[in-house]
């Protein structure tokens, strides 16, 4: 045993975690569900919300436990388990995609035949806006997604037993060939279940845009729980402030990321002032809907941006996780302004929300509460035989 495994002891987390966990999916579900007897419509389009949400951390997740392998990084790998909790959830993609793929019609315009045989452009995408192509990639992909998710955590677990080196070589192998798949896969999904919600736009850079925010609801929720796990004890006690500077600055990295993705796409399709482009945003600056752009430039960016621009707050834990609870809160935001103005146009005028519109993003963070209580009940919180623990633990800025 390594002088590092001396220093740390594993820790149940307190019951009162699962319950929150519970509280929180069992009081959105409820206001969620209530919602179907108000416009079932409605409904289905703020599942979608929570089911992208729930995809978008996992995926975020999966591709961070991806990049570490890659880049040889020493300062995560203290932290990288609770990567790998979070990225579980790609394991239950296919299955919280049924209820979509089972309406298919009230969330997706082109999924209607009559829509489809009165429309030119949904005739032209018709091969690859198909319902069953469309089951098909969204199989592929959560089995991907699965796949690799499943050989580089159990690497992963395994190397706590035997501290075999080999098994990290291993999974860097792995995660070579999964990131340039991973690119695609996240491209097509986000095309599938987000864009084609408006069929009749397109964006090329549409996948990167939701990438760049998977990667930072990704990182928020990591952040958030490794603050409250070091401050409550129940990580390595050599792990000091320079590592959270690390994860502090990697979400400043991707406010600004996400920013720069954001504004390139709306600077391209106004620039270039095409019809079958600008009505998107068109669409977006209009009636309430211009509040809601504003609100997202101010909510996803300058606020997060402004919290944690000096060097003293990536380090900070109030503001690290004051600002990992925000950019949660900007991502959903982000997602129902992707999603909810195609419902509106349809539907009604202006903007108007339920209540009951927040159920389903509750019931998400209570599932990933209770998938990452459940996963510290079975694994270590650390990764204790990778031979760069001892490494990273001594890691300064």
């Amino acid at each position: 045993m390594s002088h590092s495994d001396k220093m740390w002891v594993k820790k149940d987390l307190p019951v009162r975690v699962q319950n929150l966990g519970f509280l929180l999916l069992g009081v959105g579900l409820a206001a969620g569900i209530t919602g179907l007897f108000i416009d079932a419509h409605r409904f289905m389009m703020n599942y979608l919300i929570a089911f992208m949400l729930l995809v978008s951390i996992g995926a975020g997740s999966l591709f961070m436990v991806a990049l570490e392998y890659i880049a040889g990084a020493d300062w995560s790998v203290p932290v990288r388990r609770i990567n790998e909790f979070y990225a579980a959830s790609v394991l239950f993609i296919i299955i919280l995609a049924i209820p979509v793929l089972m309406n298919m019609e009230s969330v997706f315009h082109w999924a209607q035949p009559q829509a489809v045989s009165e429309d030119k452009i949904l005739k032209w995408k018709a091969p690859y806006l198909d319902t069953t192509f469309f089951i098909v990639r969204i199989l592929v992909a959560g089995g991907i997604w699965s796949l690799f998710y499943s050989l580089l955590s159990r690497n992963s677990k395994t190397q706590d037993l035997t501290k075999d080196q080999n098994l990290t070589r291993k999974n860097i192998i792995l995660s070579a060939i999964f990131v340039p798949i991973f690119a695609i896969t996240v491209s097509v999904v986000s095309i599938d279940w987000l864009m084609s919600v408006e069929p009749h736009w397109f964006s090329t850079i549409y996948g990167v845009y939701f990438f760049s925010g998977s990667v930072l609801a990704s990182l928020a929720i990591v952040t958030y729980t490794t603050v409250w796990l070091k401050e409550h004890g129940y990580l390595h006690p050599r792990m000091t402030n320079d590592h959270l500077f690390s994860l502090g600055a990697l979400l400043f990295a991707f406010i600004n990321f996400w920013a720069y993705i954001a504004f390139s796409q709306y600077l391209l399709i106004w620039y270039a002032n095409l019809p079958e482009e600008n009505f998107w945003f068109i669409q977006r600056w209009e009636g309430g809907w211009m509040i809601m752009s504003i609100l997202l430039i101010v909510i996803h960016f300058l606020v997060p941006y402004s919290v944690l621009l000096s060097q003293p707050a990536k380090m900070d834990p109030k503001r690290l996780k004051f600002a990992s609870l925000w950019i949660l809160f900007a991502h959903v935001f982000d997602l129902y302004w992707l999603v909810m103005p195609s419902y509106h146009s349809e539907h009604s005028t202006g903007f108007f929300t339920y209540i009951l519109e927040f159920g389903f993003p509750i019931a998400a963070i209570g599932l990933l509460i209770l998938l990452f209580y459940f996963k510290t009940k079975k694994n270590n919180l650390i990764p204790i035989g990778d031979p760069k623990l001892d490494k990273s633990l001594n890691f300064r800025l």
